[in-house]
């Protein structure tokens, strides 16, 4: 196993409760989610509300391992869950009566992972 090198204490938990959710459960997608949490900061997925729009449906969950972003529009409620929200990216997801949430809320909500889909 290698060693993690995270000085964020939040990233390093999740990490570990991912891992131990997907372990609990057998489901793959806890596990694909920590190992995108593993790399540098820099490889984070940092996401625009326009392509969560283009590529989710209305009521979807959309997962983001790294941060959503404020630019373009939301024309449908999804729930979302990622590490970070910038404030703009806040305010437009719930204007479109959608629903931000941690990735640690995601996994209590939804510890089988169903219909959630990844966005890198």
């Amino acid at each position: 196993m290698k060693s993690i090198k995270k000085s964020n204490p939040r990233v390093l938990q999740l990490i570990t409760d991912l891992k131990a959710k997907s372990r609990e459960q057998n489901v793959g997608i806890w596990r694909d989610i920590a190992e995108r949490m593993e790399k540098p900061a820099r490889h984070y997925a940092e996401i625009n509300l326009s392509k969560i729009n283009r590529y989710s449906k209305e009521n979807e969950t959309i997962i983001v391992p790294g941060k959503v972003l404020g630019t373009g529009n939301l024309d449908h409620p999804v729930t979302v869950a990622a590490l970070n929200f910038s404030l703009t990216a806040e305010i437009l997801i719930d204007d479109a009566k959608g629903k931000c949430m941690t990735i640690e809320q995601l996994m209590k909500t939804n510890p089988t992972g169903k219909g959630v889909r990844i966005l890198k």
